[in-house]
């Protein structure tokens, strides 16, 4: 099956000729006549099977020019990168046409978005809270929404982002269809459905939890996190295969402290990008390991969402993810479009029951690989692998009576402040009470 074979229109099919895409991907081929049909959707496919394009293609045919230039397809994103991604795909396919997109998101100047709105949008992606930020401060108006499409859906609400995503639907014409894209079915995604949609019929490219068939998983088991970063320097160093590497890691610290140790072993090879960075330097680092001149980028699950890299060879993951769902969003950015991938689990003693989570998630047990001998095994633990010391609380009975040596008062500090009043002194002096002069009485 090729594009040819959907109802796209002359512009799309030129757009697609120019991107060199002709087949669909399982998600696109399926979600298509659906989307088209008018009917709310969920979407169950795993990042890199292509789904941008599969609610982007039916959205883009539906689309009809007006005056107004509100926006008329609304696309809700997790994240700044995700917003980037998104409005590039989107700008190639409406190269042809007359379709204006823009997108906005946090940690720039609102003003200056709020201007760029006002120009116009007919295709318009963004983050929560700026479409929040936009819409309170009157420059967006989202009256004239006729598709809704809220990508990432699990990640979104894992996020905490439930709130703003109900504020933006009350903002929302109720006449309108709905999209849904999730890698994963939770019941928090159930639960918005049931709350929020019509009746929306699901298409699934893969069942859900279910990782890429061309990808390869393997895990080596190591004794704690310094011998997980000798490891990872040995494979780098060792596997030249290992061409575009992406390495994930749960915390921020973490990331910076990676960074540093594999600066030292291959300097100018690897970048990093997590929250704490601000929007140019992440923007930057994900361009040079796009184009080749960095060899390993290091992030966290947060900014993993917004990561459209092709070709990646490689995804280790340094640590494993408190959510087996999470490890699937990993991995599934290798072995995208189809193409072969390899994801390798660095897993210490202090992981074997998130392993064990992970595998039975999968309903697969993963390849356990040996460690090569010349890695350095270390005994060294970082301060989150350090044993709890449990003290045992041991109640003291206390001695009875007063603490400590007890002297009596010199006989000067054993006075006391008592208040004696005039009359009183005057008694003790004259032995008989004397006035002040009072004035005897006239008879």
């Amino acid at each position: 099956m090729t594009f040819k074979d959907l109802n796209l229109s002359n512009p799309l099919w030129n757009a697609l000729d120019d991107a060199s895409l002709v087949h669909p991907t399982s998600i696109q081929s399926r979600a298509y006549p659906v989307v088209m049909s008018g009917r709310d959707v969920l979407g169950i496919a795993q990042t890199g099977t292509g789904k941008t394009i599969a609610f982007l293609l039916p959205l883009l045919r539906m689309w009809t020019f007006t005056k107004t230039r509100h926006p008329q397809i609304l696309i809700i994103v997790p994240t700044r990168e995700l917003v980037v991604q998104v409005a590039d795909e989107a700008q190639k396919l409406t190269k042809y046409m007359n379709a204006v997109v823009k997108g906005v998101y946090g940690g720039t100047n609102l003003k200056t978005q709020a201007y760029e709105l006002a120009e116009g949008a007919d295709v318009l992606i963004g983050t929560p809270g700026r479409l929040l930020d936009l819409a309170y401060h009157g420059t967006l108006n989202l009256r004239a929404v006729k598709k809704l499409v809220i990508d990432e859906v699990d990640e979104m609400l894992a996020l905490g982002f439930r709130k703003q995503l109900t504020d933006i639907l009350e903002l929302l014409p109720e006449k309108r269809q709905n999209l849904l894209f999730s890698a994963t079915l939770s019941d928090e995604v159930d639960e918005m459905l049931q709350e929020h949609f019509n009746n929306p019929e699901v298409v699934e490219a893969a069942p859900p939890g279910t990782p890429v068939e061309n990808i390869t998983q393997s895990v080596y088991r190591v004794p704690n996190s310094n011998t997980k970063v000798n490891l990872l320097k040995a494979l780098l160093s060792g596997q030249k295969e290992m061409s575009r590497v992406l390495v994930f890691v749960s915390t921020k610290n973490l990331a910076d402290t990676l960074y540093e140790r594999l600066q030292e072993a291959m300097p100018e090879q690897t970048g990093i990008i997590h929250s704490n960075k601000d929007q140019n330097y992440r923007f930057n680092a994900v361009r040079q390991f796009k184009e080749g001149n960095t060899r390993v980028l290091i992030a966290t699950d947060i900014i993993a969402r917004g990561i459209d890299v092709e070709d990646v060879s490689h995804v280790v993951n340094f640590d494993l993810p408190d959510q087996p769902e999470d490890y699937i969003h990993r991995i599934g950015r290798t072995g995208r479009a189809g193409k072969n991938g390899v994801a390798i689990s660095l897993v210490s003693d202090f992981e074997t029951e998130l392993l064990e989570q992970i595998e039975t998630f999968l309903g697969q047990k993963t390849e356990v690989l040996a460690v090569p001998q010349d890695v350095e095994i270390s005994v060294v633990l970082t301060d989150s692998e350090m044993p709890e010391v449990k003290m045992k609380n041991i109640l003291i009975k206390l001695p009875s009576g007063p603490a400590g040596a007890f002297h009596e008062k010199k006989e000067k500090n054993q006075k006391q402040n008592i208040r004696v009043s005039h009359r009183q002194k005057m008694r003790e002096k004259y032995g008989k009470p004397k006035t002040r002069g009072q004035k005897a009485k006239k008879k």
